[in-house]
């Protein structure tokens, strides 16, 4: 896994589950960063992962609330998930005995 925007779309297709396709996604992103997710990142990132064998996709089913398009469905896999969980744990490790305090709101 190469970054945080990886880690991140894993976390949201992980907590997501069933519900878990480009749309949710990215508002799960936008929902527990605070930041402006663009969908050409999402599903560059989506692709990469698939590539990696991080995450598995499908088209789900066509739906009028839209238009007729099918949702573009993500599950990650046992890979994905062991690579997200060493990810946390070097962030944690790396992190060990730093405090971050600061006064500015996020």
């Amino acid at each position: 896994m190469r970054g945080e925007f990886e880690y991140l779309l894993l976390c949201a297709a992980a907590r997501l589950g069933d519900n878990a396709y480009g749309l949710s996604i990215r508002q799960e992103i936008e929902d527990s960063t605070r930041r402006r997710c663009s969908l050409g990142a999402l599903y560059t990132t989506l692709d990469r992962l698939e590539a990696k064998g991080l995450i598995d996709t499908w088209m789900g089913e066509a739906t009028p609330q839209r238009g007729g398009r099918p949702k573009r469905m993500v599950r990650v896999t046992a890979k994905g998930m062991r690579a997200a969980a060493a990810f946390y744990d070097t962030v944690a490790r790396a992190s060990r005995g730093v405090a971050w305090q600061t006064n500015q709101r996020i």
